[in-house]
């Protein structure tokens, strides 16, 4: 099936669908509508969604579950492993060099790259933390298209330009900055900060209405 696009909204929901497909049998049915019913979601919703990634929905039927959880990860590109870099071996890059769990979703991180020389060398989760001297060199070599930024802010824009001028086209970014990027490369941004302040604000409405 040709990919079409679809909205940010609905790549944001496709690994929520992903995660409860992967807990059934997977030779069983499963309509839009039962997922919607397990994730608290719009069924309409769901089924415009499974619509635009899959054409194996039947009418009173739903979808074979292996069939919709392949189609998913065939449109998510969980299929296709991309590799990536990570500068920045501090706490939080060290979190997700760790993480075995990027593998599923058809992600590789194959180095890591820091300034620090304590670090350098140093092997997290069998990856090798390099001087970032030679992150150009191996971006061309390996042709990494994505780079993962977990460096403080003041650094984030110079890292983000090294990885552009060696070639990457997508940057995670994990960085509290806006980064400024051309117009064929795309930034993810993981803002830490911004989620923990709409946790506190809903936090403080909840405990202010429960007051009164």
């Amino acid at each position: 099936m040709e990919k079409k696009a679809v909205s940010k909204q609905t790549l944001q929901r496709l690994p929520l669908y992903l995660n409860f497909l992967k807990q059934r049998d997977p030779l069983s049915n499963v309509s839009a509508t039962i997922i919607a019913q397990a994730l608290s979601l719009n069924d309409v919703q769901v089924r415009k969604d499974l619509a635009s990634i899959s054409q194996r929905g039947r009418p009173k039927i739903g979808y074979i579950t292996k069939e919709l959880i392949y189609d998913i990860e065939q449109f998510l590109g969980y299929d296709n492993t991309q590799n990536a870099v990570i500068v920045g071996a501090g706490n939080l890059g060290r979190a997700l060099l760790s993480y075995d769990g990027f593998a599923a979703q058809g992600l590789d991180i194959v180095a890591a790259f820091d300034l620090d020389n304590n670090k350098l060398g140093e092997m997290i989760n069998g990856k090798q933390v390099m001087d970032i001297s030679k992150l150009d060199n191996l971006c061309r070599r390996m042709k990494i298209r994505l780079g993962i930024i977990t460096v403080p802010a003041f650094a984030a824009q110079e890292v983000c330009d090294m990885l552009v001028e060696a070639g990457v086209l997508g940057i995670w970014n994990f960085s509290p900055v806006h980064l400024k990027v051309p117009e064929n490369v795309l930034v993810q941004n993981e803002n830490m900060a911004f989620s923990l302040a709409m946790l506190s604000k809903h936090l403080s409405e909840k405990l202010t209405d429960s007051q009164e």
